[in-house]
């Protein structure tokens, strides 16, 4: 059986804990609060002024939604701020643009940049921000906007047609800061992606929710970007897109990443990239199951935004009904044009199990191959690795199907007791 070298940097990462590849911080879970400076109820209307209003009184504080319908159109959290969304309580975005709107009137239209919507939550150069409770956040991406019948679902897959971008609103985007927190609630059909964490340092999901139907284009779980200290635990996700996507773009990169003790439904995915220029290192992912995305385990990038993707583990991973178990793939967009070379080493598998699919492993060139370690990684008959460019290190639990074999396997794995008890429901909305 031929084994392909490693390079220095993959051995020393294989050979070195796992420790390092992970949030810096020590993350425990959140606590409600024991009171709060206002508790608003629910009424007719665009609430969000009265919630505006009481965050900007209570900055420093806790605003309370108790349990009841806040329609609202975009609200701004304020630094050192904690909105709790009681048990019951629905803060619902309403489907007007015209209320999303940024000044450019596109907002509801497709062009070019696709950015001309203001999200339901935001927070901006702000500390210690958290959102918590069980209450629902609705992004009401399924409802007609305002003025017409066509949902803001149904405008990004008209834009996909239409080869422009569509300008919906996401549902929470934090962007700089620090130590920005999410606590147990439920996310529920954004017209785009659910959350958006972008140049945080510390950022935390703890018992979240996150559900939109696997048609629902471009509506991402959650996507931390260009942070630090990230640590995302106990969520269930089903989705349209990417369950999970760890990006770094022109803003900078993402490192110390902790994605443990998670359930990932439809969706495309644990997914690194497609931005990944900025860099992205030292990622933990860690009992976690993938059940009926399209992608499992994903890495994927091209010309136009490549950059180096090294340090990433995955162990203790159960993969059932997904097209691409293992997608590690350098050619995301065909088409792009550039010089950003997507780089992937010291990518570490270790005791990763799933049924059939694709096992995919796609290096850019022979010059700059993928450098993957695979030890007690097991895939049911019918599994096949697909790789270009790229080179294994088979660890002392082996591989089946083994990528280095001359000759395909013969006996590959059935599930084990412990993925076998791993998979859960998904917890439906009561």
């Amino acid at each position: 059986m031929r084994r392909l070298l490693l390079t220095a940097t993959l051995l020393t990462c294989v050979q070195a804990t796992p420790a390092f590849a992970q949030d810096r911080r020590t993350v425990v879970e959140p606590r409600l609060p024991a009171s709060a400076c206002v508790t608003l109820k629910p009424g007719g209307g665009n609430r969000a002024a009265d919630i505006q209003a009481a965050l900007k009184t209570c900055a420093g504080k806790v605003v309370r939604l108790s349990a009841g319908q806040y329609d609202s159109g975009p609200i701004e959290i304020p630094s050192a701020t904690t909105l709790w969304i009681d048990k019951g309580a629905v803060l619902a975005a309403i489907p007007d643009p015209a209320l999303f709107d940024d000044g450019t009137h596109a907002c509801g239209t497709i062009d070019k940049k696709g950015k001309a919507c203001r999200p339901l939550l935001h927070i901006a150069d702000a500390t210690d921000v958290a959102i918590v409770g069980d209450g629902v956040i609705e992004g009401n991406g399924g409802k007609s906007m305002a003025g017409g019948t066509e949902t803001w679902w149904q405008l990004a897959r008209r834009a996909q047609v239409e080869k422009g971008n569509q300008n919906v609103p996401r549902l929470i985007v934090a962007d700089r800061g620090r130590n920005f927190t999410l606590y147990r609630v439920r996310l529920a059909n954004s017209p785009n992606f659910h959350v958006v964490a972008n140049r945080l340092q510390g950022f935390t999901a703890w018992g979240v929710i996150v559900d939109s139907p696997e048609y629902a284009r471009n509506t991402d779980g959650i996507d931390p970007g260009a942070s630090d200290d990230v640590t995302i635990t106990k969520t269930y996700i089903r989705t349209g897109d990417d369950n999970v996507a760890i990006k770094a773009g022109k803003t900078g990169g993402t490192h110390y990443v902790s994605i443990l003790d998670n359930h990932f439904y439809s969706g495309h995915g644990m997914s690194i990239g497609s931005e990944t220029n900025g860099g992205v290192a030292h990622v933990l992912v860690k009992d976690l199951t993938i059940d009926g995305t399209t992608s499992g385990l994903r890495i994927k990038s091209d010309v136009s935004r490549g950059g180096l993707v090294a340090d990433v583990h995955y162990e203790n991973v159960c993969i059932r009904s997904s097209k691409r178990p293992i997608d590690l793939y350098t050619a995301y967009d065909k088409g792009a044009v550039g010089s950003l070379i997507p780089q992937y080493r010291a990518i570490v598998f270790r005791n990763v199990e799933g049924d059939t699919g694709r096992l995919i492993a796609n290096g850019y060139d022979a010059a700059h191959p993928l450098e993957l370690y695979l030890d007690n990684v097991r895939f049911a008959p019918g599994a096949k690795w697909e790789t270009v460019n790229a080179r294994f290190e088979i660890g002392k639990g082996g591989a089946s199907p083994d990528p280095n074999a001359t000759t395909a396997a013969t006996a590959q794995a059935t599930p084990s007791d412990r993925c076998k008890a791993a998979f859960v429901p998904f917890p439906e909305r009561r």
